[in-house]
């Protein structure tokens, strides 16, 4: 039957205000469905978390069921996943808490590939344990992050490597897998940032072989808030700083003060969302988000394609290099002009793209573009049409040629 754009597009009520997103890398429009159950929550008698009466024990079943969603959505184990206000406080929280147990001369590997929430976290922590900070380069003609180079990286003091599951810039999705095989092979514990994959391709932590994987509800139709997903043996080693009362039980012990229920029934209802994109035959809520995001993938990769070899066709374009199979994003630069103006321009025409170096610092330093402003990102997510990027396109061309 094929994807339908159209079905899919009528569950985004903000799409009706008729502006092109191609931001979704930033963050996505949340479904209907979505701000329904934080309103539905928020407009119901939710107590703060009890046994002791009805109102109370609806927020223990709000809890349990976000856990329960997100493991569907990663295939993860429920009791190891731990919500955070963001995929960056997270990231800070177990990057401090591990590197209790690190000394001098150990070791962390990061990439310069990654957003800097998957770099800076790691790389301050090392610096006040005395530990050494390793760096994975990618390849600027290709932007590819070779495997090769993690057999070297990587030696026996290593403690950890932080590798992105999707650039956020230009979309390569690295091998983690076989990343993750070089660290596990020292015992290394293996972080990975899956803010801007998770949104376009079915995740399974197992076979990425991820220690820890964070995923961020507001890039896949949800509410800002984030999950960081572990087993539940391995958050058992790792003793946060917390409160005395609170509780001492993995995953609670790893979140601070009282959680948002409301986004948290947002989050349940993102990955449900999610499950419905492609309807089918699949029986389970871990199977049908498989396959609709398998569904989608496919939808967005073909207008994608279109968007990139148009961009490509553009004198005056310069598109960043990125190897084949990544995330749909591309970033690219109008020659005659700083990205900001360019994204500048597109927003008063009604379609919504970023400029700068959107958090991918490290990749920015090192192409030499951020002094000069870094990129044009666009991203491609399952409600856009090849008619928005026609839309784009000519838009861009305009300016090229202008």
């Amino acid at each position: 039957m094929g994807f339908d754009v159209e079905r899919v597009r009528a569950a985004y009520p903000a799409l009706a205000e008729g502006f092109v997103h191609f931001d979704g890398a930033a963050g996505t429009l949340v479904a209907r469905g979505v701000a329904d159950a934080i309103a539905t929550t928020l407009t119901t008698a939710v107590g703060n978390r009890t046994t002791v009466f009805e109102a109370g024990r609806r927020s223990n079943v709000i809890v349990a069921a976000a856990r329960d969603a997100v493991a569907d959505l990663v295939n993860g184990d429920p009791a190891g996943v731990v919500f955070g206000p963001s995929a960056t406080a997270l990231t800070y929280l177990v990057a401090r808490t591990l590197s209790t147990q690190w000394e001098r001369g150990d070791e962390v590997v990061v990439s310069r590939l990654d957003h800097d929430a998957n770099v800076r976290p790691w790389v301050q922590a090392a610096e006040r344990r005395g530990a050494t900070v390793r760096w994975a380069e990618f390849d600027p003609a290709t932007g590819e992050l070779p495997v090769e180079q993690y057999r070297s990286l990587v030696t026996d003091r290593t403690k950890i490597v932080a590798v992105t599951a999707a650039s956020n810039a230009i979309g390569t999705r690295p091998d983690v897998a076989a990343i993750a095989d070089v660290a596990h092979a020292v015992e290394a514990l293996v972080y990975v940032d899956g803010v801007h994959s998770t949104a376009h391709v079915p995740t399974d932590i197992e076979e990425l072989r991820a220690d820890f994987y964070v995923t961020s509800a507001y890039k896949w139709s949800g509410p800002h808030l984030a999950a960081c997903v572990a087993k539940p043996q391995v958050w058992e080693r790792m003793r946060p700083d917390k409160l005395m009362p609170s509780p001492d039980t993995v995953p609670d012990r790893f979140e601070f003060g009282t959680l948002s229920f409301e986004l948290l029934a947002g989050v349940t209802a993102a990955v449900d969302h999610l499950a419905g994109l492609a309807p089918g035959i699949a029986q389970t809520r871990r199977d049908k988000v498989v396959a609709s995001l398998t569904e989608a993938h496919a939808y967005a990769s073909q207008i994608f394609e279109k968007l990139v070899s148009g961009l490509e066709r553009i004198e005056g374009v310069t598109v960043l290099p990125a190897p084949p199979g990544r995330c749909p994003t591309v970033s690219f630069r109008v020659d005659r002009e700083a990205p900001a103006t360019t994204a500048t321009a597109l927003g008063d025409q009604g379609i919504c793209v970023y400029s700068g170096d959107y958090y991918a610092y490290e990749y920015f330093q090192s192409t030499g573009l951020r002094d000069s402003g870094g990129g044009v990102r666009a991203s491609v997510y399952h409600y856009n049409t090849a008619a928005e990027v026609d839309r784009l396109l000519q838009a861009v061309a305009e300016r090229a040629h202008s």
